[in-house]
């Protein structure tokens, strides 16, 4: 897949937005995302964040005074692109080789 032309702001949000709805089950809320990941920005420009992203297929309004949920396209850009896996432990690495 082709890298999809997000700004930063854009990609933290819709990270945050992920990592929200995969925990909670819940539709993510502008001002929760604003307390809990500490954008530094007010909820009403995560809110205008959001509707961007959501112009751009990446999440979905299930109501009016609903949260957003991500898209399908929005987890494939996450698992392609924004998901970090921390790298192994010595410890960890060295019990992976002597099992392989």
């Amino acid at each position: 897949m082709a890298s999809v032309e997000l700004s930063e702001r854009e990609r933290s949000v819709l990270q945050a937005v992920i990592r929200s709805y995969v925990e909670t089950a819940e539709p993510a809320a502008s001002r929760t995302l604003a307390r809990r990941f500490g954008f530094g920005v007010s909820p009403a420009t995560i809110r205008n964040t959001m509707s961007d992203l959501e112009e751009k297929g990446f999440l979905f309004h299930p109501h009016t005074s609903a949260g957003r949920i991500p898209t399908e396209k929005a987890y494939r850009l996450y698992v392609d692109e924004l998901m970090r896996i921390p790298p192994l432990e010595p410890v960890e690495r060295e019990r992976l080789a002597n099992e392989l």
